[in-house]
């Protein structure tokens, strides 16, 4: 397996409320880079295709590529899903389930910042159009801050509740913030995730780890040429990659400030 870029997108909209708008992207970018990935040649596959080629299961295309979205934001329904259908692209989508409202109805509440996010009618549809659902916890928590109480009502309760609406399994899922730990990685696989995504910033490969899968991230200020070169293989490190010292020592305060109660956010982990 060649080096796969899996890009990882939060919301597209031409008008993002302030917290996300340094994560956002807008539609016209986004069909952009659309075009960008077919130019280079490569083929975009689903997730769990790239999953099973890392458990030994069957090669990959030479060139393939992932689409990911966190959080679940509404734009994703009204958005995105139809510059992938016009396109006929498969994507996987990250849903905190704690932020999807039912129809006319409110949210059982996250640790989100307001935003449209989807309702719950909306994540079905996806599902039935073929987008994977994948679990982004039940409130988007920090989870390498959280004592291991909280860890199962995070992962294995928002694995129900996807499983309850959708009527059948669940088996992905991605680390809010891209934060995870050694045990929050095990408790994902307890939790009977057969994969997890992370974010590290780098390309993704045959050694990557299925339940730490590196993802590229879009962001408002990635150029076009940045994305440009991610499309023909260059411009990142390749997974598997060594937890850096930094990441270690922002995760100590992080939880030394969650443990006194007053927790701290920050970008996701480089």
């Amino acid at each position: 397996m060649t080096a796969v870029p899996v890009f990882l997108y939060h919301s597209v909209s031409d008008d993002p409320p302030p917290w996300i708008a340094p994560y956002t992207v807008t539609p016209r970018t986004f069909a952009e880079q659309l075009d960008r990935i077919a130019d280079a040649g490569r083929t975009v596959i689903p997730l769990h295709r790239l999953v099973a080629a890392l458990r030994g299961g069957p090669a990959l295309p030479a060139a393939p590529a992932v689409l990911t979205f966190d959080d679940g934001f509404a734009d994703a329904y009204w958005t995105v899903a139809q510059l992938l259908t016009e396109r006929g692209l498969p994507a996987t989508l990250f849903v905190t389930t704690g932020a999807v409202h039912p129809p006319g109805g409110e949210a059982a509440g996250s640790l989100l910042p307001p935003a449209r996010m989807l309702n719950w009618r909306q994540v079905v549809t996806l599902d039935a159009c073929g987008v994977e659902i994948g679990a982004h916890t039940r409130t988007h928590p920090q989870l390498d801050t959280l004592p291991s109480r909280w860890l199962a009502s995070e992962t294995v309760g928002c694995r129900q509740e996807l499983e309850d609406v959708l009527g059948h399994r669940v088996t992905s899922f991605a680390y809010p913030h891209g934060y995870s730990s050694a045990a929050v990685r095990r408790q994902v696989g307890l939790a009977g995730f057969s994969s997890a995504c992370a974010v590290v910033n780098a390309f993704s490969t045959a050694e990557d780890e299925p339940l730490r899968i590196a993802r590229l991230m879009v962001r408002a200020d990635t150029t076009a040429e940045r994305f440009r070169s991610w499309t023909r293989g260059e411009g990142a490190p390749v997974a598997p990659l060594p937890e850096r010292m930094r990441t270690k020592g922002w995760r100590l305060y992080r939880r030394a400030r969650a443990a006194v109660g007053s927790p701290v956010g920050g970008p996701p982990e480089l």
